[in-house]
């Protein structure tokens, strides 16, 4: 017994270290799967921002254009920019010996990446780049301390000038009245296209999507579950009643 909680404990010990990370606080991200058009936005954006360097190898074109109801047609010219064929995995064309001389080490698949980090961790990640003139791209990130990946959305952000609030509520200030966190960035080096309530939403339908790629069966996976629940239910009863038959004259 001691060897299986032994056992057990250290198999959920890593767990818990990528879940604690570095200490850093985290904005809450809930995703919803159900919500085709947050989806079909963040492949839109995945697509646009995301898969020039990042793959999601383990995924393929047809099968999200059908779940995230997108005629395929529309996906093939809208969301495919490789000549690949709908059938095929979403694979890039980046070679990864390029890439680890460009970054430092190759952008790494992306179709897990919720599974293995936390839809809160990829959420607050992609809204915690700030200006670091002391890296080698410029940039840095709160949640990802020395991150080798340069801010690809600036242009829809903008440049925080100091560290993002990421994972600290708004407050007003009793005094002046002002909000205090109403936004990650208090101040910016550059200015973005998008306002920062419209880049959260941005960066939210990314993540929805990503969760959607990591777990494409979850709405289909739970909407059979409520039926094997159902099931069970009903099942108990009769082999309750057939058990207390078998044993009834049992004394």
């Amino acid at each position: 017994m001691r060897k299986l909680i032994v056992g057990l404990f250290m198999l959920v010990l890593p767990t818990l270290g990528l879940a604690a990370g570095a200490g850093v606080v985290l904005d809450s991200m809930s995703p919803d799967h159900t919500n085709k058009a947050s989806l079909q936005r963040g492949a839109a954006m995945f697509t646009n921002y995301c898969m020039g360097c990042h793959s999601t190898e383990y995924a393929r074109y047809k099968r999200v254009a059908d779940d995230l109801e997108i005629p395929v047609d529309l996906y093939e010219e809208n969301l495919i920019f490789t000549g690949a064929k709908i059938g095929e995995l979403m694979k890039i064309a980046m070679d990864p010996a390029m890439a680890a001389d460009w970054f430092g080490t190759p952008p790494p698949d992306l179709t897990l990446v919720t599974r293995l980090r936390g839809e809160s961790w990829v959420y607050s990640y992609l809204r915690g780049f700030y200006k670091d003139d002391s890296r080698p791209l410029g940039v840095n990130n709160v949640v990802f301390d020395n991150v080798g990946m340069p801010h690809v959305l600036v242009d829809l952000q903008g440049l925080c000038a100091s560290k993002p609030t990421v994972g600290q509520k708004a407050s007003v200030d009793p005094l002046s009245g002002l909000v205090r966190n109403g936004h990650v960035c208090q101040d910016y080096a550059l200015e973005g296209s998008m306002s920062a309530a419209e880049f959260d939403g941005a960066m939210y339908d990314l993540t929805n999507f990503l969760s959607y790629m990591g777990d494409p069966v979850k709405v289909e996976r739970e909407r059979l579950g409520i039926f094997v629940l159902i099931f069970i239910a009903i099942f108990f009863v009769f082999a309750y009643l057939l058990n207390r038959e078998y044993w009834k004259d049992v004394h």
